[in-house]
């Protein structure tokens, strides 16, 4: 191909589709009270999508992600953003901040995950994304889950590498620390996110899956520290809803400029040394150190916010 391919063809026509979600993620972003620079981020990259006269679907096709973070306006995280929705015909993003994300239909389309495993999958991990049942399986948590052995871990993981290297949205599995924030800024979100909610001053989304009467229960926040957005959500999983954990367990959702969207699962521990206090889920060694223990430590944990039932 000669020239530019950012400026060969006629506009794609998965273009106008891109823009409106873009456009809608920054309008529900503004009404669930995210960083309005945030927010301006999303508009401005759909003003860009609109007004670029190539094939975005080609660009990425020849440049790769790369290609779309190179248009004025589009960074790191919302052109990983748009190559979902290129490559999925969906953005989870947008899902959740709609309340209709089904991580369940999305892990039955990995071969070796049926029904029944994808719920079991779900509701005792918490992960929402192929990227982060990835990054589970590469930590040993999938092994855990109930009816997974080793073998279909293994077939798994096979299967989500040959998924997400055709479709590199994300880093890897295994990643430098430098792709998370530290445990004592996830449990600092978490601690926000408990104080607001306990105290009503979220707004309220009403979630699709175990919600028939379709109400608006479930707190949300968006708030940031340093680079990091972040999102934090009560758990509606299955699990959650069966243990009376659904005002306990929290998904925060974050990214940076330079890296996109992932996830961890806060809980309060029910055992063990940390039994008590808040722990990130596949961090556990570093919460050990965070809480200023020794992995033998019994002291009493400190006190959480209430995280009763509503």
């Amino acid at each position: 191909m000669t020239g530019n391919p950012a400026r060969a063809g006629s506009p794609d026509p998965d273009n106008p589709r891109i823009a409106q979600w873009l456009r809608e993620a920054a309008e529900l972003l503004h009404a669930q009270g995210a960083n309005p620079f945030r927010v301006g981020a999303y508009r401005k990259a759909a003003d860009t999508v609109l007004q670029f006269e190539g094939s975005l679907r080609s660009l990425f096709a020849d440049q790769g992600r790369a290609g779309l973070d190179a248009l004025p306006g589009i960074g790191a995280g919302i052109a990983a953003a748009i190559a979902e929705m290129l490559e999925r015909g969906r953005w989870s993003q947008l899902d959740r901040l709609r309340g209709s994300l089904d991580p369940t239909h999305l892990f039955q389309t990995v071969p070796g995950i049926g029904p029944e495993i994808a719920e079991r999958i779900h509701d005792s991990l918490g992960v929402e994304t192929l990227e982060a049942l990835e990054v589970a399986a590469h930590e040993g948590r999938l092994e855990k889950v109930p009816g997974i052995g080793r073998r279909r871990v293994a077939a798994i993981r096979a299967a989500l590498a040959e998924i997400l290297d055709r479709t590199p949205l994300t880093r890897r599995a295994t990643p430098d620390a430098a792709a998370e924030p530290a445990v004592a800024t996830l449990l600092d979100v978490d601690r926000e996110y408990a104080e607001r909610s306990h105290a009503g001053e979220l707004p309220l989304i009403a979630p699709r899956r175990f919600n028939p009467a379709n109400e608006a229960w479930l707190p949300v926040l968006h708030t940031r520290r340093d680079q990091w957005h972040f999102t934090a959500l009560y758990s509606n999983t299955a699990r959650a809803h069966e243990l009376g954990r659904t005002r306990d367990w929290v998904v925060l959702y974050f990214h940076d400029d330079d890296h996109a969207e992932r996830q961890r699962t806060v809980v309060t521990e029910q055992r063990g040394p940390l039994r008590g206090r808040r722990v990130v889920r596949g961090r556990e060694a570093e919460c050990i150190a965070q809480h200023g223990m020794s992995g033998s430590d019994t002291s009493i944990a400190v006190k959480v916010p209430s995280r009763r039932q509503a």
